[in-house]
């Protein structure tokens, strides 16, 4: 940092980090055990020291400027290098670590969470905190040790790993089924209601397609926006919902969907292990990525 360049009060940072993050100056107040008006003094101070207006403000709304946003974004990414420094001193948290994990709600519930215990039976002493929230995060500057994210292609680099693929096959309930068995035993797709995810890059076009059935309407039908109501409304009797294996697994296991026709099309999406660059210096967290990649290995391995 240049000599000429002064920073900030870190308490004004501090108030700004929290008001912008939580758009409220009586809730950053709540957060930091201070009143309102000493975030909204502190606010003031620092945007008087700038130069530059960081919130506008409005009756019962608080809002950033688009300076202020940007701001935000650096601020925020500083406080967390801070934090990650200050947890890697020796003897921080000796007896108690925790790892973060952001990752799809569906696949977190699904997927993720019944296996959880085999790792802490190894490491008792380590917490994991599971994101499912939608947003796109930074690992390092919102905290996040990993993130299980989605992808069409390879991704060469370093810290991304792929877990495995998804596959694609047709579900509905078993009464539904039966509702679309013709005289030889055989289900009519072009009978039935398609259940569609609208934000899936993959859909039932592509299943169709690899299918070779050119005389069902892809796009006719029910939409949802995540998978969870999809296999919902299939169950419900609604239509014939794509299953995503493993998504769908946990219900095809308990009956309450069946697979329509046995044809299965591997997806080109896959899920990818995103790790941050602080893997290396944690033991627990070196622990927990060979663990999930072990287990990404053998469900795999047992599906082919």
């Amino acid at each position: 940092m240049p000599p000429s360049t002064r920073l900030p009060p870190l308490s004004a940072l501090r108030f700004f980090e929290v008001a912008g993050r939580l758009q409220s100056f009586k809730l950053a107040a709540a957060e930091l055990n201070v009143t309102p008006s000493a975030v909204s003094h502190g606010i003031v101070s620092l945007e008087q020291s700038l130069g530059v207006t960081l919130f506008v403000r409005e009756p019962r709304k608080l809002t950033l400027t688009p300076e202020g946003a940007d701001y935000l974004r650096h601020i925020s990414q500083a406080f967390a290098l801070i934090a990650t420094g200050t947890q890697r001193l020796p003897g921080r948290d000796r007896h108690h670590r925790s790892i973060a994990v952001s990752c799809a709600p569906t696949l977190a519930s699904r997927w993720l969470l019944p296996r959880l215990p085999a790792f802490r039976a190894h490491w008792p002493d380590t917490s994991v905190t599971v994101d499912t929230s939608q947003r796109q995060v930074n690992l390092l500057a919102d905290g996040f040790d990993f993130a299980i994210r989605m992808s069409r292609v390879p991704v060469l680099d370093a810290n991304w790993a792929r877990l495995f693929g998804e596959q694609l096959v047709p579900v509905c309930s078993p009464a539904y089924r039966e509702r679309l068995l013709d005289a030889h035993g055989e289900a009519d797709l072009r009978r039935a209601t398609l259940i569609h995810v609208s934000p899936a890059s993959e859909d039932w076009s592509v299943w169709l397609a690899h299918a070779g059935l050119k005389d069902v309407d892809a796009n006719r039908g029910l939409r949802f926006d995540t998978i969870q109501m999809a296999f919902e409304a299939a169950i419900g009797d609604l239509g014939v919902a794509l299953g995503r294996r493993p998504l769908v697994d946990r219900d095809l296991e308990a009956g309450t969907l069946v697979e329509l026709c046995p044809q299965v099309v591997d997806a080109e999406t896959a899920y990818w292990l995103v790790s941050s660059q602080d893997e290396a210096h944690r033991p627990d967290v070196s622990g927990f990525k060979h663990w999930l990649l072990q287990e990404a290995r053998s469900f795999e391995d047992r599906r082919l």
